[in-house]
């Protein structure tokens, strides 16, 4: 998906050394093998302003119609600090982390315990718990 700024030779947003083979991959499409790896792509994804891929892989249940963007708002480090489930043989999987982001120049921080589920074989976010 075409984003606005997309880094395919620099580090990925979600703190892998390469976008091209951490997120990117997701982003063209590729499904996530599993809850983290979805959750790493979305925070990409918010960082790279792909409103169109955070909204398709939210859970249609909870997906919100659209997305804006705020122009104020930069999403600049993730920090993971525990992933559940989402196993192969799992139908749902958590995630919490920490996403660190400055709005109009103010840091700040997201703390969230994420609920992922498998819809049509794929890993969507279905929100927080």
């Amino acid at each position: 998906m075409a984003g606005k700024r997309t880094p395919r030779a620099r580090a990925c947003p979600c703190g892998s050394p390469a976008y091209a083979q951490c997120c990117g991959p997701l982003h063209d499409g590729k499904p996530a093998e599993n809850p983290q790896a979805l959750m790493r792509s979305r925070f990409s994804a918010f960082a790279l302003d792909l409103s169109d891929y955070v909204l398709a892989t939210w859970h249609p249940d909870t997906r919100p119609e659209t997305l804006e963007s705020d122009p104020g708002l930069r999403w600049v480090r993730l920090e993971v600090l525990e992933s559940t489930g989402g196993t192969l043989f799992d139908a749902e999987g958590t995630v919490t982390f920490r996403a660190h982001f400055r709005d109009d120049g103010t840091p700040g921080v997201l703390d969230e315990k994420s609920r992922f589920v498998r819809h049509h074989a794929r890993w969507v976010y279905h929100g927080p718990m």
